[in-house]
Formats: C-alpha cells, sequence, structure tokens
C-alpha cells in the first residue's frame, strides 16, 4: 500500500530515536512476513552543498553535475528508515546489520536543473542463515522514467536452525559477489577515528556505533566502525563507474577506526581488506558491470 505522497523528507533523528525506542519490544523469529510501506517524495531536488560535503568525504570529484551512484540511497534513507522504526515493522530497528546492496544506475543523474520521484518499499522478509533480513527497494525516477534503483538487506539477528532454501528459479534474488583469484592491491588507506561522524554528518545516519568508541562499546564493538555505504562508496570512487551501471557489494566484516584497510581491485571486481596481522580479512567485496 502507498502511502500519501510526501511533502519534505522525513528528520532522521526522530525516527531513529523511536526504532530505538521500539526495539525492545519486537521479537524477530523465523517465518515473519512484512511487505509494504511504500513511501513517495516527489518533487526532489539535490541540496548541492551537502552533495559536495557527500563527495569530498567519500572521494568522489566534486564539480561535476552528476549524482555519485551511491547517493540516491543517502537520500532514500530517511525514508527507509521511517517504515522499519514503525510499529508494524516486525524487525528491531535497534541492531540490524546491512548486509549487501545492489545498485543499477540507468544513465547520468544530473544534479541541477531537474526534479525526481523518489520511491522506498520494503519489499519482503527472507530468511538468513543468522536470523532474518528485511529487503529495501529503492527507486528515483526523472519524468517518469526508472534512472537509479537499489536493493539493500538488512539483517536482524535471531535464533535461527542455520538452514537457508535456495532461491526458487526466477524468483529475482540477486546474485552477491563471489571469491574469485586474489586481487592485487591498488592502494592503501589510512581511516581516522572520525570519518564515521564525517559521513554521518553528510549522510544524517549518526547510528552511535559510527561515532565513538564509547558508543560503540554498547554494542559489543572495540571501537567505532565505519558506515558500510561509506566503504562502499570509497571504493566505488576508487574504482571508477560507467555512465549506465550495474554495482553489487557485499558487506562482509566491520571496519574498524581508526585502521588502515588495503583496497584491491581489477577488472570488474574490487576488495577492501585489513593489512598486517588482520591481511586475509575481506571487509567488502563488490564488483561492478
Amino acid at each position: 500500500m502507498t502511502a500519501p505522497p510526501l511533502s519534505a523528507s522525513p528528520a532522521l533523528g526522530p525516527l531513529l530515536a523511536r526504532g530505538a525506542l521500539l526495539s525492545p519490544f519486537k521479537r524477530p523469529r523465523p517465518g515473519a512476513t512484512f511487505s509494504g510501506g511504500r513511501l513517495v517524495l516527489p518533487g526532489l531536488r539535490v541540496d548541492l552543498a551537502r552533495l559536495a560535503a557527500y563527495e569530498r568525504v567519500c572521494g568522489f570529484p566534486t564539480g561535476d553535475d552528476a549524482l555519485p551512484i551511491t547517493y540516491p540511497h543517502v537520500l532514500g534513507f530517511p525514508l527507509a528508515m521511517r517504515v522499519m522504526s514503525g510499529r508494524a515493522f516486525p524487525l528491531p530497528l535497534l541492531g540490524l546489520v546491512h548486509t549487501s546492496i545492489s545498485l543499477t544506475r540507468h544513465r547520468p543523474l544530473p544534479a541541477t536543473g531537474t526534479t525526481y520521484e523518489l520511491a522506498v518499499h520494503v519489499d519482503r522478509l527472507v530468511p538468513h542463515r543468522r536470523g532474518t533480513e528485511a529487503v529495501v527497494v529503492t527507486g528515483l525516477r526523472e519524468a517518469g522514467e526508472v534512472v537509479w534503483e537499489s536493493e539493500s538487506r538488512y539483517l536482524a539477528r535471531h535464533r535461527t536452525d542455520g538452514e537457508v532454501p535456495e532461491p526458487a528459479p526466477g524468483s529475482g534474488e540477486p546474485p552477491l559477489p563471489v571469491a574469485g583469484p586474489p586481487l592485487p592491491v591498488v592502494d592503501e588507506w589510512r581511516l581516522g577515528a572520525d570519518i564515521g561522524r564525517r559521513y554521518g554528518a553528510v549522510s544524517g545516519d549518526r547510528n552511535p556505533i559510527h561515532l565513538s568508541p564509547l558508543t560503540a562499546r554498547l554494542f559489543g564493538f572495540p571501537r567505532a566502525i565505519a558506515h558500510g555505504m561509506w566503504t562502499a562508496a570509497r571504493c566505488l570512487a576508487a574504482h571508477g563507474i560507467p555512465a549506465a551501471a550495474h554495482v553489487a557489494v557485499d558487506f562482509r566484516a566491520a571496519v574498524l577506526l581508526p585502521g588502515t584497510v588495503a583496497f584491491a581491485a581489477q577488472g570488474g571486481r574490487f576488495e577492501l581488506r585489513g593489512t598486517g596481522g588482520d591481511g586475509e580479512r575481506v571487509h567488502v567485496r563488490g564488483r561492478v558491470g
């Protein structure tokens, strides 16, 4: 069911607070179902100052009249949080882990001189060997034409039997990036302790696990961790993306801040790996086509 069109993007702070307050009352379990809650924001114009700040934090070139392939996710995130922080959504917002995203840009997305229609909905809940994943679909239209779309998966951990049925043929389940021959290291990045705060400022996603060691420890992390979507954007900025492209990214392990990571890439594949004694650990794996 589609709600009446929104007049403005929802404020993230109150939504995250509501989701946190309702989380203790939600008990995720196998077999939970949910679909719908489609939200539409018409007449969307891009805030150029916010876009430029996002580009600087993520490593994209500034000044181009085009949206980075990951930026519509930032625009759609408040709508997704409005759905997932609601009482009807069966998974607790606290503890949800972004496990993967697939992005399709059908053509360049101008930053000026146009308005977009943004639509977000939770398509379905699917079983995962560690719990249940919510599949969130986001679409961007210009003059009625779909110009960008994505599918994100968010995992709520709970007890399961550890078995997950194989997707049925034609079910539309997207294949995730798989391991192949080792990729050559292209660059090494030293990540400051403030990356989570800086990305939170430009994206609005101020989840406490990203902000400081103190707040991250409350959720079981020894230090603050980088946003998954920052790691994806940083990798894609370094890799380069065609004007029309499909991207799939699998978030495999948290990136602790501060820290050092190695960016490896070849052809359409890329990885973000640990360095030193943590050199075999893959944090992010993706492909571009």
